[in-house]
């Protein structure tokens, strides 16, 4: 869809009465040779429907009133001919939609401060010694595999459930959309560039699709600035999942190396090694059979709650 289209299907959607006005218009511009003055139409039309009319450059100055400023796109769009795709890029998010509370702010600095226990020590001891009070009992009960694997489900479980009510998939799937929306829309914008000057188009003809594309372009890195919303949208949840999951982190981390763990572990693929021995890369085994585990429960949980968290359409 050109430019002028698109400023004609606005127009309509503002005001339905737009399209007899566009007609009387077109009309008048026909019997006075492609131009017309506001006294040619004032009885078909309100001024206030001429002056958007000019204000959207649909019409614009010609020799003695004004003319049409692409009278193939105008017919187009009136008579429903336009060989163009339309793309619903207006996709209307509310601002509040992906604003954080107060308290998801709270949780978000309280888990940026919890981080610094990974290389303060007094920190981690504190936190460590803080868990522990709670998963003692358990760390005593069970092997310590167990334990981890007993830590991996119930992070998989709070993980499943603050996703699922914290994230709006509604709100994803609008982000996403539009910007599914504004990437065809460019494309189509360049491929009947290239048929132009394929079937060699005049110059007026391939400078406006060059208009039209830099227009796609222009409302695209609009729409990309706008979509901030989505980061914030799929962080907001992360956070609480952080709150909750770094002290327990802490605690494994004071369990194995500021209190010792006893025995080996036999993971897939490696064999028998140690808790602290290095598996991927700088990541110790402990830290892979927790992910492992919580991987796992975190797919088996949103199975069994009908949890989907896939981006809805609008």
């Amino acid at each position: 869809m050109t430019r002028t289209a698109e400023k004609i299907d606005a127009l309509v959607r503002e005001d339905s009465a737009m399209t007899d006005a566009l007609e009387s218009i077109r009309e008048a511009a026909d019997q006075n040779g492609g131009e017309v003055e506001w006294a040619d139409v004032r009885d078909d039309l309100t001024s206030g429907q001429w002056g958007r009319l000019i204000e959207k450059g649909v019409l614009v100055d010609g020799e003695n009133g004004f003319e049409i400023s692409d009278r193939e796109a105008y017919d187009d769009a009136l008579d429903g001919d336009s060989s163009a795709k339309s793309y619903d890029t207006d996709i209307e998010i509310e601002a509040e939609e992906s604003q954080w509370s107060q308290y998801d702010k709270m949780a978000g600095v309280a888990s940026l401060l919890l981080m610094f226990g990974y290389w303060i020590e007094s920190v981690r001891d504190t936190v460590g010694g803080t868990i522990d009070a709670a998963l003692g009992p358990l760390d005593a009960a069970l092997p310590f595999y167990a334990v981890i694997l007993s830590v991996a489900l119930l992070t998989g479980l709070y993980s499943t459930l603050l996703q699922a009510n914290l994230m709006n998939p509604e709100i994803m799937g609008k982000y996403q959309q539009r910007m599914k929306a504004m990437q065809e829309k460019q494309k189509d914008a360049r491929e009947r560039k290239k048929e132009a000057e394929e079937r060699g188009a005049s110059e007026a003809e391939i400078e406006r699709l060059d208009d039209e594309l830099d227009a796609v372009r222009e409302e695209q890195m609009e729409a990309m600035a706008e979509n901030l919303g989505m980061f914030k949208e799929q962080l907001r949840p992360m956070v609480w999942i952080m709150l909750f999951t770094i002290p327990l982190f802490l605690w494994m981390y004071w369990r194995i190396h500021g209190v010792g763990v006893e025995g080996t572990i036999i993971m897939p693929l490696v064999g028998e090694t140690s808790w602290n021995a290095g598996l991927l890369g700088p990541m110790p085994a402990w830290i892979v059979w927790y992910f492992l585990c919580s991987m796992g429960f975190s797919q088996l949980l949103r199975k069994s709650l009908n949890i989907d968290m896939t981006p809805s359409g609008t």
